[in-house]
């Protein structure tokens, strides 16, 4: 099976092709800054280097979230439009899984940690085999909070993780364990084995009924939300 995964979930953004599970072509840009526009010239660049056409592809792949909201939408919107022009499926999954998932196999539990503003990070702890199990519910929460109901030893990965590690370490101690800087990068590639998993499981939704999954309600709903109250 030929795919093309894209993420685009935090200020990162990454397009990876595989082909029967192997990795054939990755972009990713990580500059600290929205790179959702450069988004199409990569998914270009990696079909194109990938010696392939969109015809030849047999689905896609995409992070639904949380994370950026911008960044989600842009991304999701990519990804239905390729595949409505391409006739072809789309397995959606999560950005937090898909972040866990760059620590396979790992003998402590994985938490990973997006950056959420307004002092929140969104995060969820898995254990990490070819697949990852979640252990917790996706949440986005104060970290200090969020901190206090970890009891073992965990491995904590994802910007969220980087932002607040003086606080993760002063509150764990030995308990946190941070792996090195180029773990803590959101990979389509890893989200391609979770997009690889959900077309193997059938579990493929309409295009229409394909949305990213914010956690929490935008600004603009909020503030909706705060006229209708008045």
């Amino acid at each position: 099976m030929k795919l093309l995964t894209i993420d685009t979930s935090s200020t990162a953004c990454s397009v990876a092709i595989t082909s029967g599970g192997r990795l054939v072509a990755e972009y990713l840009l990580n500059l600290d800054r929205p790179m959702s526009g450069q988004l199409l010239k990569s998914v270009e660049m990696a079909v194109t280097d990938a010696a392939m056409t969109f015809a030849d592809l047999d689905g896609f792949g995409v992070a639904l979230g949380p994370g950026s909201f911008t960044g989600l939408r842009v991304g999701v919107a990519t990804v239905k439009g390729l595949a409505l022009a391409a006739n072809r499926p789309v397995a959606g999954f999560s950005s937090l899984a898909m972040l866990a998932m760059n620590i396979p196999w790992a003998d402590h539990q994985v938490c990973a940690m997006l950056d959420a503003r307004k002092n929140e990070v969104y995060t969820a702890v898995y254990r990490c085999t070819d697949q990852p199990e979640a252990l917790s519910a996706e949440s986005v929460i104060n970290p200090g909070q969020f901190l206090a109901t970890i009891t073992e030893a965990t491995i904590f990965v994802g910007e969220g993780a980087r932002r607040y590690r003086e606080q993760i370490t002063a509150t764990l101690g030995a308990l946190a364990i941070f792996p090195p800087s180029t773990c803590h990068v959101p990979r389509a590639s890893s989200g391609a084995l979770l997009a690889a998993a959900a077309f193997a499981r059938g579990d493929l939704p309409s295009l229409p009924s394909l949305n990213p999954v914010y956690i929490r309600p935008s600004e603009a709903e909020l503030a909706k939300l705060q006229r209708e109250t008045l």
